[in-house]
């Protein structure tokens, strides 16, 4: 580690009442890397207990919203100014931990790559076995490495690359990281995802009702999205922002008049919807368990998107500021 803190090397984290897990992540850093974190309101004494840790702390003014994008962009900004010079920058949620062999790794690949901007591994659920909604997360992180067209929030990146598009979208309730990856590749940069283990993450998920919020938070995000981004050739969210419609708006609405019109008859056609759940069950990959419940919950979480996609053009609609949609 020695040799990238010689390389300039810092940490930005992020959090608000994460509480013991914001003590993980800070505990799982490189000691010998600066590290700033960012508090949005804490309440718990999470704020302090950094500080007091050895944390450059960077306390948000709450009078303006609070996104994570904000956060991740003040916590930049302070690391310039302690390091002028610094190359690369990990970013992580106070609600991760970062594993001790990725830091090296990522570096390694920047070096050998001077156009690729940023780098991330496999983030793995801390507790899968605790529900349901923590399995589902840990699949949703699981894929191929190589060249990738987007990242998540625990990732390093190169700072000129930051500095040349301007950061992350400050306004932004979620989907910030995708968005930022948009425009770095727009601008000649690359991402890639190695094969390697980067960080655990404490989801926390136990109520239907938390993996319903960060559903409808992924479908406010994706019609955010395609709105900057959706036109040729990005179309940067296009399809997932159709398939919500399609599966949580239009599709029910058909299926509802064509029970009304042919009664009863006519309500079979909601029989697409098992179908559906069907066709993904074997299309899908893993044993028969996780493809079912990877499908089940995908069909299910298609109405969650639409009604984050109907939030989004509601709030577009009436001139609201978006606000946040958490789920714990």
């Amino acid at each position: 580690m020695n040799q990238l803190s010689a390389q300039r090397f810092g940490i930005v984290a992020i959090g608000r009442n994460e509480g013991e897990r914001l003590q993980r992540c800070l505990r799982s850093l490189p000691r010998d890397a600066p590290m700033v974190y960012v508090d949005s309101g804490s309440t718990d004494g999470s704020d302090l207990w950094a500080r007091d840790f050895g944390a450059e702390l960077v306390r948000l003014d709450l009078a303006t919203p609070f996104t994570a994008a904000r956060a991740r962009n003040a916590g930049f900004q302070r690391i310039i100014e302690l390091m002028p010079n610094v190359r690369f920058v990990q970013f992580i949620d106070g609600d991760c931990e970062l594993l001790p062999d990725w830091p090296a790794a990522a570096f390694d690949f920047f070096e050998q790559n001077d156009d690729v901007a940023a780098v991330f591994g496999r983030r793995r659920e801390r507790y899968p076995d605790h529900s349901v909604y923590n399995q589902l997360c840990d699949w949703e992180w699981d894929g191929p490495p190589g060249e990738a067209r987007a990242c998540g929030g625990d990732v390093m990146l190169r700072t000129a690359a930051m500095q040349a598009v301007g950061g992350y979208r400050d306004n932004l309730i979620a989907g910030e990281e995708p968005e930022l990856c948009v425009r770095l590749r727009a601008a000649g940069w690359r991402i890639f995802r190695l094969p390697v283990e980067m960080s655990l993450h404490d989801a926390a998920m136990t109520r239907f009702s938390q993996w319903w919020q960060r559903a409808r938070r992924s479908g406010y995000a994706f019609a955010e999205g395609a709105h900057l981004h959706g036109a040729p050739p990005e179309r940067h969210w296009v399809w997932e922002s159709r398939r919500a419609w399609l599966w949580g708006v239009w599709l029910p609405l058909l299926c509802l008049v064509a029970g009304l019109v042919a009664a009863p008859w006519g309500f079979a056609s909601f029989l697409v919807y098992p179908a559906q759940l069907l066709r993904q069950a074997v299309r899908g990959g893993g044993d028969l368990r996780e493809r079912i419940t990877k499908s089940f919950f995908q069909l299910v979480g298609r109405f969650a998107e639409a009604a984050g996609q109907i939030q989004f053009w509601r709030d577009r609609l009436l001139g609201r500021a978006a606000t946040l949609i958490e789920y714990k």
